[in-house]
């Protein structure tokens, strides 16, 4: 087996290739938020609000723990955020049946639609990207993203189940 220290960097690991993979993201991350930040304006709401509408919304009934892990922020950070959604309508918090002192997340009315209005913006985004580019270039991407993401548990979110046979 090759000594693969001593060996060239392939192409696509070269310092000119990572630089622009770093500058992409960015510059993709700046247009994907865009349009979203845009509605989020009118509520005086940023992307925390954004982040946290779209994972109660994925994910109802999830409590401020779980929602915690997946974002990585501090309490203090998520309480601003949250008690803003909650005191505008967007977030209802219901105590949990066997611990009440667990809270519950879930989004209003007003907060599926909101939700509702900033995915569609990014699903057409994606689906313009994906549409171009192809389904293997999508698996590609797809790839590439999961193991960009550092934790285990967390990539482990979008393992496909095996096939059987």
């Amino acid at each position: 087996m090759a000594d693969l220290k001593s060996s060239p960097a392939p192409a696509f690991l070269r310092e000119t290739e990572l630089r622009q993979g770093i500058e992409l993201l960015f510059f993709a991350y700046r247009d994907f938020t865009a349009g979203p930040d845009h509605m989020l304006e009118r509520y005086g709401f940023g992307r925390a609000h954004h982040r946290v509408i779209y994972f109660v919304g994925r994910h109802p009934q999830m409590n401020v723990t779980e929602l915690l892990s997946i974002l990585r922020i501090t309490k203090q950070s998520l309480n601003r955020v949250l008690s803003q959604l909650v005191r505008q309508g967007f977030i209802r918090q219901t105590p949990g049946s066997r611990d009440r002192r667990q809270r519950l997340l879930e989004l209003t009315e007003q907060g599926v639609v909101l939700e509702r209005e900033l995915s569609e913006n990014q699903r057409g985004f994606i689906a313009r990207a994906y549409r171009e580019a192809g389904p293997e270039a999508v698996e590609g991407f797809r790839k590439v993203m999961i193991d960009l993401i550092a934790e285990p548990a967390d990539r482990a979110r979008f393992e496909r189940p095996k096939a059987k046979g």
